[in-house]
C-alpha cells in the first residue's frame, strides 16, 4: 500500500512540474540547479512564512526634504562622507524592524532643517537592503555597513527576549571599527523610534571629557539590570565602588569615536560579555556591557531625547504613557512595536505619533522565483522540482532559496534549510 502512496505522489508531482515548468522536463541528472518563474499574488497557500517578509520590501517613496536658507550650501549635491559639516547618524537595517527603521529616517529629515545635512550609516547583515533604502530615499545621503554576525555570535548569551540575542543588535558596539576613521561623532539610533526636533540639537550635544552622551535615569533601580551572581561578587560589583552609576537606554547615544577609538571600549565591552558566557551576570542583552563600560562616565543629555518605554515591558508590550516633559525623540523600547500594533487593529494611544511617518510598503504584484538544490541522486529531481514550484512544500529537497524580485529588479535571496523527508 505504502509504495502505491508514493507511486501516486510521484504522478502527481511530475504533473506538476510539467503544468508549471515545461521547459524543465529534460535535464542532465548531473545538473545541480534548477529554476521556476512563477507570478503569484502573495500570499498563497502553503507558503514558508519567511515569504511573508518580502511584501515589506517595497515602500512608498518619501517626499524630497531641501535644506533652509541658513544650512550651508555644500552639503547639497554629493559630497563626502568625511565632510565636516555633516551629521552623522547610525542605525541598524533587518527584514524584522525594517519598517521601523525607514519610519526612523522619514522622521529624522522631516523635522530637520538640513536634512541634506544628514549622513546616514545603516549596518546590516543583509547586502540587498540599500537598493530598497535607495528606492524609497532617492536624494539620501548614506552609505551601507556589513556587519558580520560571526564576529559577535560566540559572544552572545541568552536573553529574556528573543530579539534581544540577534546579532545585529550588538553592531553599536562596533561602530568605531565599521565607519571610517575620519567621522569622529556619530549619533546612535535604535530602529523602534522617531524624532520629532531637529536632530541637529542632539548632534551638538556637549559631550565634555565623556566618551558618550546619552539621557540617565537616575530614579531607577540600577540593581536589577544585574543578577545575584553579579552583585554577591566583589570583584564584579566592586567595579561601581568609585562611580555613580546611573541607567540610561543605549538605543539613543551620541559617541566620540575618536575617545571610543583611543581607550579601546570595544574590546572592554567583549571582555564583560566573555564573563557573562561563564558567570551569567545580566539578562538583557547588548544594554548591560554598556552600563558596565559606561554607567557613571556619561554626559547627561535631556530626557526629551529619549521619551522610551513605549512598547511596554519585555513581555507583555503593554501600552505606557509619556514621561512628564519635553519630547524631541519617542522610544518603543520594550516588545510592543507601534507598526506590529496598529496592523493587528489594536494599537495604544501613543502609536498614532509613529503612523505619519510610516511609509507603507506597497502591495505590488511579485515576481517569486524559487530555486531548489538538488540532491546528488536523481531519483528525487522530478519530486524536488515539483516541490518547488508547488510553493515550497519540501519532499526531497535539501536547500530552497527564495528570490523575490518586484518589477524586474530582485529584493532579496534568502536560503531555508530543510533536509527531504
Amino acid at each position: 500500500m505504502l509504495w502505491i502512496m508514493r507511486f501516486s505522489w510521484f504522478f502527481s508531482a511530475a504533473m506538476v512540474m510539467i503544468v508549471f515548468s515545461p521547459s524543465l522536463q529534460s535535464f542532465p541528472p548531473a545538473e545541480a540547479i534548477r529554476s521556476s518563474h512563477l507570478d503569484y499574488n502573495l500570499p498563497f497557500p502553503g507558503q514558508i512564512t519567511s515569504i511573508d517578509y518580502f511584501n515589506r520590501f517595497s515602500f512608498r517613496k518619501a517626499s524630497t526634504f531641501r535644506n533652509a536658507d541658513e544650512c550651508s550650501s555644500k552639503t547639497q549635491g554629493k559630497i563626502g562622507v568625511c565632510d565636516p559639516s555633516l551629521v552623522h547618524v547610525a542605525i541598524t537595517l533587518d527584514v524584522e524592524y525594517l519598517r521601523g527603521s525607514i519610519a526612523a529616517v522619514h522622521s529624522i529629515l522631516h523635522h530637520s532643517r538640513c536634512p541634506e545635512s544628514v549622513f546616514f550609516h545603516f549596518l546590516v547583515s543583509e547586502t540587498s537592503l540599500e537598493t530598497l533604502v535607495r528606492s524609497t530615499f532617492p536624494q539620501l545621503k548614506f552609505k551601507v555597513y556589513f556587519f558580520d554576525p560571526n564576529r559577535v555570535r560566540s559572544l552572545i548569551s541568552s536573553s529574556v527576549r528573543q530579539a534581544l540575542e540577534q546579532p545585529l543588535n550588538y553592531a553599536r558596539n562596533y561602530l568605531a571599527d565599521l565607519l571610517e576613521p575620519c567621522v569622529g561623532r556619530v549619533i546612535y539610533l535604535d530602529s523602534d523610534l522617531v524624532v520629532v526636533d531637529d536632530i541637529s540639537k542632539l548632534w551638538t550635544t556637549n559631550l565634555g571629557t565623556k566618551t558618550i552622551g546619552a539621557p540617565e535615569y537616575c530614579h531607577a533601580n540600577f540593581t536589577k539590570y544585574f543578577t545575584e551572581n553579579f552583585w554577591s561578587d566583589r570583584k564584579f560589583a566592586g567595579i561601581f565602588a568609585e562611580r555613580n552609576p546611573c541607567y540610561f537606554n543605549s538605543g539613543v547615544m551620541v559617541i566620540d569615536l575618536v575617545k571610543w577609538r583611543s581607550f579601546g571600549y570595544t574590546k572592554r565591552i567583549e571582555r564583560w560579555m566573555e564573563i557573562q558566557k561563564t558567570n551569567r551576570i545580566y539578562e538583557l542583552g547588548s544594554l548591560p556591557p554598556f552600563l558596565l563600560v559606561f554607567a557613571g562616565h556619561v554626559a547627561p543629555i535631556g530626557h526629551q531625547w529619549n521619551q522610551h518605554g513605549l512598547g511596554g515591558d519585555n513581555v507583555r508590550g503593554s501600552c505606557r504613557d509619556l514621561h512628564p516633559g519635553p519630547v524631541s525623540l519617542l522610544h518603543w523600547s520594550g516588545s510592543g512595536k507601534p507598526w506590529l500594533r496598529l496592523d493587528s487593529k489594536q494599537p495604544c494611544p501613543l502609536d498614532s505619533v509613529w503612523a505619519p511617518y510610516d511609509l507603507p510598503y506597497l502591495r505590488a504584484r511579485f515576481s517569486v522565483v524559487q530555486y531548489c538544490v538538488i540532491l546528488n541522486t536523481t531519483s528525487v529531481i522530478l519530486e524536488c522540482m515539483a516541490c518547488c514550484n508547488a510553493g515550497g512544500v519540501l519532499f526531497g529537497c535539501e536547500i530552497v532559496y527564495f528570490v523575490v524580485a518586484t518589477h524586474g529588479r530582485i529584493r532579496g535571496c534568502y536560503p531555508l534549510q530543510f533536509r527531504g523527508l
